[in-house]
């Protein structure tokens, strides 16, 4: 090969190299901007307590039923006043009658002195969407393939797999069969499908059906000081419409600590904790 040839195919070897490097720039510029929610090893906590807050032109959410005020401890001892187990509010009209039938035990149940469910003092998972009503803090990992929305509280992790189609038949379990996608630079919108009916819809203990589909959107705002997370709530089986109900987390710095629910859980109360009856080694 003479030294002319030799030259030449360096030239187009570097040409061709020179215009992948392009393709691949301009690959990458179209490919839309994902939200760093764990930037500066940020963890998140609530903003608004522990409720839905409604969405305009919404059906509601499930709200506490004004008859029975709910009092937080921390609410009860700034009052100096016994605190109170949430009460739902069975006159929306968006819940199907088996639904109201099953929270009206419930409800009676419990101002006969019945404990109060919830996941977090009962040492189970909480399911979604209530996931993110459990008062956090919460922390993101972020990779490609898949996002992880971790709670503080008995270390609950959610698997959120990045631009894949759902299971034809994802098997049911507590946290279900998530799969997201960004959107516009600032949000990350997770549906969730293959829910267990063992966990309810929010901290009123609405009970749900298999049907139940969940989307979130969790978008940055406030100069990347808050997330929102606008949730939409579909189960035509539970409810009469969808409904969508808001949840805002702000932004903090607490370390990621070691917590264990179940030590010290079954000395005053009885919480339903999951107990085995023989050691499982």
């Amino acid at each position: 090969m003479s030294k002319w040839a030799s030259t030449a195919g360096l030239l187009a070897g570097s040409t061709a190299m020179l215009a992948a490097a392009g393709f691949l720039a301009g690959a990458i510029a179209q490919t839309p901007a994902a939200p760093d929610f764990s930037s500066n090893q940020a963890s998140w906590e609530q903003g608004n307590g522990v409720n839905f807050i409604p969405v305009p032109g919404s059906p509601p959410p499930i709200a506490n039923g004004p008859a029975h005020p709910h009092y937080s401890n921390a609410e009860a001892r700034r009052l100096g006043i016994q605190p109170t187990y949430r009460i739902a509010d069975l006159t929306n009209p968006n819940l199907k009658p088996w639904a109201k039938e099953v929270m009206k035990k419930d409800n009676d149940e419990v101002l006969k002195g019945k404990i109060g469910y919830t996941p977090g003092s009962s040492c189970k998972p909480a399911g979604v969407p209530v996931f993110m009503l459990d008062g956090g803090p919460f922390y993101f990992v972020q990779t490609p393939k898949e996002v992880l929305i971790i709670a503080s509280e008995d270390s609950n992790v959610r698997h959120v797999y990045m631009d894949v189609p759902h299971s034809k038949n994802p098997e049911a379990s507590w946290y279900g069969e998530s799969v997201g996608h960004y959107e516009n630079g600032d949000t990350l919108v997770v549906d969730t499908i293959g829910l267990t009916t063992k966990a309810f819809v929010d901290q009123f203990r609405t009970p749900h059906t298999d049907k139940l589909h969940v989307t979130e959107r969790w978008r940055l705002t406030a100069g990347g000081k808050t997330i929102e997370i606008e949730v939409t709530v579909d189960d035509p089986g539970t409810f009469n419409q969808p409904w969508k109900g808001m949840v805002r987390l702000q932004r903090g710095q607490l370390p990621f600590t070691e917590f264990v629910c179940s030590e010290g859980n079954h000395n005053l109360f009885d919480y339903g904790i999951p107990v085995a009856n023989r050691p499982d080694f």
